[in-house]
């Protein structure tokens, strides 16, 4: 046989190798594409992995999904840990005619909620000291209602105050793939968003790279503190 042929025939098993890995790796991108459609939340890449075939790279997968969608009137976009489908931003103006504000927050909502964001985990104690007013307990209800802030944990301090940070939804809402993407100083003030007079000491804190990660000083909510803090119905006991 000549070499020519000997060449074919070895080459031949790896071109149907390769062939079998492009097909499994197009299939699994179809199989993430539907689950991300069909889910009305995020989807973690943890999530995913527990729906795809076993030896299929996730993050590889997420990556050529997400070029599929680029130059399309909807992208793929990820938000924390997690992935979703959202319009274009070039685009978004298509749906403001259509989109309803059910809340507008108030100044105090609105501050609390930055504070959250760049100072997590926070206490309310902590958030008064920063805002210098007293911070009433409907301002965290709405902000909780919303879904974009939680209880963390406890302080391990006396009287364990409760920590609040923020949420899934909240980076999700706001476009941030990550807490880390919070716009700076620098950004903030060339928005418009900070008084060109602020005092010479002023910085803003960055924010902790895992949100949900507790703090060293935290304890994590127990079944009793959320019994108590009215987050988990008590359990009826049966005779």
């Amino acid at each position: 046989m000549s070499e020519a042929g000997k060449a074919q025939i070895v080459s031949f098993p790896a071109d149907a190798e390769g062939s079998a890995a492009r097909l499994a790796m197009a299939e699994a991108v179809r199989m993430a594409e539907a689950l991300i459609f069909a889910s009305a939340e995020p989807v973690s890449e943890r999530a995913l992995a527990e729906r795809l075939p076993s030896n299929v790279d996730v993050p590889a997968v997420l990556k050529m999904l997400q070029a599929d969608y680029h130059r399309r009137g909807v992208n793929l976009v990820r938000s924390g840990d997690a992935w979703a489908f959202r319009t274009a931003p070039d685009l978004t103006f298509l749906m403001s005619r259509e989109a309803v504000q059910q809340r507008k927050l108030s100044r105090a909502a609105l501050e609390v909620l930055a504070i959250v964001a760049y100072h997590q985990p926070v206490t309310r104690a902590e958030l008064e000291d920063i805002r210098g007013v007293e911070t009433s307990r409907g301002t965290l209800d709405v902000l909780m209602e919303t879904g974009w802030i939680k209880m963390r944990g406890r302080r391990r301090v006396p009287g364990r105050p409760v920590t609040y940070g923020t949420t899934e939804s909240f980076l999700d809402h706001f476009g941030l793939p990550d807490i880390r993407d919070l716009p700076g100083m620098e950004e903030l003030r060339g928005a418009g968003l900070l008084s060109a007079r602020m005092p010479a000491h002023f910085s803003i804190p960055v924010p902790r790279v895992d949100p949900d990660e507790l703090a060293d000083d935290e304890d994590p909510l127990t079944d009793i503190d959320l019994e108590e803090l009215g987050l988990l119905t008590p359990k009826v006991e049966q005779d």
